[in-house]
């Protein structure tokens, strides 16, 4: 549970992180976009759809990472378009994709930025993907923790600390 500062419209404290660690509220706003190279597995209905060392993240004050693949990191047919569009007041306006493999479609699960906003041009032939509608998703071998809430897609490891927005209660931080 977020420990809270007097006097500061509920605001959390952030947690002091340990040696290899990161806090996310030692990101900045607004977000910015990071090449990483750790290795991203990605499952669904037991399939793997995605496996690629390729990866950007999104790193945004109080939210944990999000990681965008290459489009090119899918199994052919995992994406399938969907329609409707959302805003973000950093990256422009976002497209989905319904996720499905192995029988099992996660709705919406997937989304890009064909067309972002200047600063976000390495997101355009990006995929994200909520981790909370795969099987699994993993960085370097260790299972990701989905945010909550289901609007930003963040991606919890044992390297990021909080405490994160997204879950009841967070939403006027």
């Amino acid at each position: 549970m977020a420990r809270r500062l007097p006097g500061l419209f509920g605001r959390p404290r952030p947690i002091e992180p340990s040696p290899g660690q990161e806090s996310v509220w030692d990101y900045p706003r607004p977000p910015r976009v990071e090449p990483r190279s750790e290795r991203v597995v990605v499952r669904l209905g037991g399939q793997v759809i995605a496996d690629t060392t390729d990866t950007v993240r999104v790193l945004e004050t109080s939210h944990p990472p999000v990681y965008y693949l290459p489009l090119d990191a899918f199994r052919a047919g995992v994406l399938v378009p969907v329609e409707g569009t959302s805003f973000c007041e950093f990256k422009g306006e976002a497209r989905y994709f319904d996720v499905v493999a192995g029988g099992v479609a996660a709705a919406r699960a997937g989304w890009t930025y064909p067309e972002p906003a200047r600063g976000f041009e390495a997101l355009s032939t990006r995929v994200a993907l909520d981790p909370g509608r795969m099987d699994s998703c993993e960085v370097d071998g260790e299972q990701v923790t989905a945010q909550e809430g289901d609007f930003y897609g963040g991606w919890t490891t044992a390297k990021i600390v909080g405490p994160f927005k997204g879950g009841p209660g967070t939403t006027g931080w």
